[in-house]
């Protein structure tokens, strides 16, 4: 299914607090090619975070209608709330030949990669649970029951990462994201990705 679309699909998981969402970030703020897919959630907002922008926040009446209409390409219960990826979203923006990037748990990441085959599965991980524990602390957001909940199942997800593709130690912020960056492009420098972004070359050389 992947390898009919010109563009790529990376799908980036971890455990709460590893510093994912800072990583893809980033990676956006340097690298305009990738583009966001936004989730649908059930939890309410953080923060400033902004409804359309971080998550399309919704009621669970209105997350039940769009399962009920299979408009999710996949969704999962995560700590409480239920997040979902709609798929008319993501086929249209890859079909245009958008590289795009999902942010999601990795019981999604391991449904979206059944899918969609040429799924890149990105894992990031903590150098340490103590690291993690402060890490979250340091965040503010959560109590202590709450931050007791995300380590323990922090290790559950973490136990998973083998089902990845990559995984990245989140130790050094700018070492994290040099690696990242690394992963993104080595995939465009695959053979199907390069005949797609450049046909014309291809096609005066005579490469199929």
């Amino acid at each position: 299914m992947m390898t009919t679309y010109p563009g790529n699909l990376y799908v980036v998981a971890a455990p709460s607090g590893a510093g994912k969402s800072s990583l893809v970030k980033a990676l956006m703020e340097l690298d305009s090619g990738v583009q966001p897919s936004v989730s649908h959630t059930t939890r309410a907002p953080r923060g400033q975070e902004f409804h359309g922008r971080e998550y399309f926040f919704i009621s669970n009446e209105a997350f039940d209608r769009m399962t009920q209409d299979n408009a999710f390409l996949e969704w999962a219960h995560v700590h409480g709330n239920r997040y979902g990826t709609s798929r008319a979203t993501i086929e249209e923006r890859i079909a245009n030949g958008m590289d795009v990037i999902l942010e999601i748990d990795f019981q999604g990441a391991v449904q979206i990669k059944k899918l969609f085959t040429n799924a890149v599965l990105i894992f990031i991980l903590p150098p340490s649970m103590e690291e993690l524990r402060a890490r979250l602390q340091r965040r503010g957001e959560d109590s202590t029951e709450v931050i007791e909940l995300r380590l323990q199942n922090a290790a559950q997800e973490m136990s998973q990462a083998h089902e990845f593709d990559f995984v990245i130690i989140n130790q050094l912020f700018d070492k994290a994201l040099f690696d990242l960056k690394a992963i993104v492009h080595a995939q465009r420098l695959k053979y199907a990705s390069q005949r797609q972004s450049r046909s014309d070359i291809f096609q005066a050389l005579n490469l199929t």
